[in-house]
């Protein structure tokens, strides 16, 4: 992951290791499988070569790098960049577990400066997961451009959290319209749950960078940071939720940004109130009585030659 880190808490490493997969195998097996599908997208739009130099921006676990390895073997050298030192360290532990090492460096920079990183250095670009948590997402792209050599790709792949945070603030507005007596507390505990993980105002959905653009932003950018051929694919995914374990549901979080629901639950409910919430949501976590959307943007561009 990458974006802004604070200098008393890695969250990125945090949510990687503690907050993402709650803690229980299971769960943490479906997740890697959707994982492994967003990174073999990203990889096919980045279509490798043999003897080429890969960028791989907020590189996390090493995901995207370790695959594109796999992919070629020894013809690829990978430039692993993350703002984490943490997952940094855990990426080059994998390589060397893996025997890859040597084609590995890794950098500990952000995506808005990449001053490791030599102008028209790199072949390929890639990222998982990142822009979305970059302030200023058209100066990471124009950092992109820079290092790409002439002829360079682009290929990314961005979850899309802008709905979420509208819905939160739909039922927000929806709620604030009924009497104050309303019986219905349950749907008031869940638009708190939802407005403690997105951003629930029109005001500061427009302000979070998460939620402040969409999938034609991004086009948008592309454009504005020098980019040809741009072409974006928008994934929405929506189905069961596959059935979890309350105690696995209530100890992740949907970004890293964002708290578990026991948190929310600890620090912003009352005993009464999470009686309440967990009689109202328990039976459809563990059931799978509801409907997960996965929203993913993924886009390729070349840098021109001049």
């Amino acid at each position: 992951m990458d974006g802004r880190l604070s200098c008393e808490t890695d969250v990125w490493s945090n949510w990687l290791r503690n907050h993402r997969y709650g803690g229980d195998a299971d769960y943490e097996r479906n997740v890697r499988s959707r994982v492994a599908v967003y990174v073999r997208r990203v990889l096919d739009g980045a279509k490798l070569w043999p003897g080429m130099t890969l960028l791989d921006i907020g590189a996390g676990e090493g995901a995207v790098g370790l695959a594109a390895i796999e992919r070629l073997g020894a013809r690829l050298k990978v430039l692993f960049m993350d703002i984490s030192p943490s997952l940094l360290r855990h990426a080059e532990a994998l390589a060397l577990c893996a025997g890859v090492v040597s084609q590995c460096r890794f950098l500990n920079a952000s995506a808005e400066r990449m001053d490791p990183v030599a102008d028209a250095s790199v072949d390929v670009v890639t990222s998982r997961a990142v822009l979305a948590y970059v302030p200023d997402k058209l100066a990471a792209l124009r950092q992109c451009y820079r290092v790409l050599k002439p002829g360079g790709r682009i290929s990314i792949g961005e979850p899309v959290f802008r709905d979420e945070a509208l819905a939160a603030c739909a039922l927000g507005q929806t709620l604030a319209a009924r009497p104050a007596d309303h019986p219905d507390r349950l749907m008031r505990l869940v638009q708190r749950w939802r407005a403690a993980q997105f951003p629930d105002t029109l005001e500061a959905i427009a302000k979070n960078p998460m939620t402040n653009y969409s999938e034609r932003d991004l086009v948008r950018f592309m454009q504005n940071a020098g980019f040809c051929h741009i072409h974006l694919e928008f994934h929405v995914d929506a189905g069961d939720a596959a059935p979890m374990p309350w105690e696995v549901f209530i100890n992740t979080s949907p970004h890293p940004l964002a708290p578990t629901l026991a948190d929310i639950m600890q620090t912003q409910f009352d005993a009464d109130e999470r009686l309440i919430f967990e009689r109202g949501l328990r039976p459809s976590i563990e059931s799978g009585d509801r409907v997960c959307t996965d929203r993913m943007a993924y886009l390729t561009a070349v840098k021109p030659y001049l």
